[in-house]
C-alpha cells in the first residue's frame, strides 16, 4: 500500500473540559499539523465536526477533528470521506495509545481496534480497518479497570513533555506519510522507543 493520504483525521473529544487530556492525543496531532501549515480549523456541521484543508508536499489533505465524541467518531470520518470519496486506504487516524508508553509514536497500516472506542466506531461506520493510524503513545494505568479515567486525566508534567516530543517526530515525517513512503517512516518512528 503506498496511496497518497488525503484525509488526517485527529481523535479526541470536544470541549474545554477534555482538551488537555489523552484521549485527545490525536487533537494535539492536527492541531501542531495545521499550525504548521497555516491552515484554521472551522465548524463543519455537515461533517460533524471541525475542518481545514492544507498542502502537505504538493497534496490536499483534510484535516477533521470530530466533534461527536469518541465513541461516534465514524460518524464524521465516513460523511467527510464519503462527500470527498476518500478511501479508507487514503487516510490517516492519529489517537492516543495505551499500548505504548508516553514518547513512543509509531505508525501502523490496518488491523483491529484494541479496545479503542474511536477507532472501533470508524471501523463500523466506513466499512473496514485498512488505513492507517499514528499510535501516539499515552501510557496505561497499569490496570484495565483504570483506563477510562486514566485516558479522560491529564498526564503529569514529563509525560506531557513526551508525549509532544513524540508529536513533533511525528510532524517531520509528515511529508512521507503523506506521499505514502509509510515502511521508511514505520522504521525511524518505530524504532524511536
Amino acid at each position: 500500500m503506498s496511496e497518497k493520504i488525503r484525509l488526517i483525521v485527529g481523535l479526541g473529544n470536544p470541549g474545554t473540559e477534555y482538551q488537555q487530556t489523552r484521549h485527545n492525543a490525536g487533537f494535539w496531532f492536527v492541531d501542531r499539523l495545521a499550525e504548521k501549515y497555516r491552515g484554521d480549523f472551522r465548524k463543519d456541521a455537515k461533517f460533524f465536526g471541525e475542518t481545514c484543508k492544507i498542502n502537505i508536499a504538493g497534496v490536499d489533505c483534510w484535516l477533521l477533528k470530530p466533534a461527536t465524541f469518541m465513541n461516534r467518531s465514524g460518524r464524521a470520518v465516513s460523511a467527510l470521506a464519503s462527500y470527498y470519496k476518500i478511501d479508507l486506504d487514503s487516510m490517516l487516524v492519529a489517537h492516543d495509545e495505551l499500548d505504548h508508553d508516553a514518547g513512543v509514536v509509531k505508525l501502523k497500516f490496518a488491523g483491529g481496534h484494541a479496545g479503542h472506542n474511536g477507532l472501533r466506531d470508524i471501523g463500523s461506520a466506513c466499512g473496514g480497518n485498512d488505513y492507517l493510524r499514528l499510535r501516539i503513545g499515552v501510557g496505561h494505568p497499569g490496570h484495565k479497570n483504570k483506563v477510562a479515567d486514566f485516558v479522560l486525566s491529564r498526564p503529569g508534567k514529563e509525560d506531557q513533555v513526551l508525549i509532544d516530543d513524540s508529536i513533533e517526530r511525528s510532524l517531520d515525517n509528515i511529508e512521507d506519510i503523506v506521499r505514502g513512503d509509510y515502511q521508511n517512516v514505520m522504521s525511524r518512528l518505530n524504532s524511536k522507543e
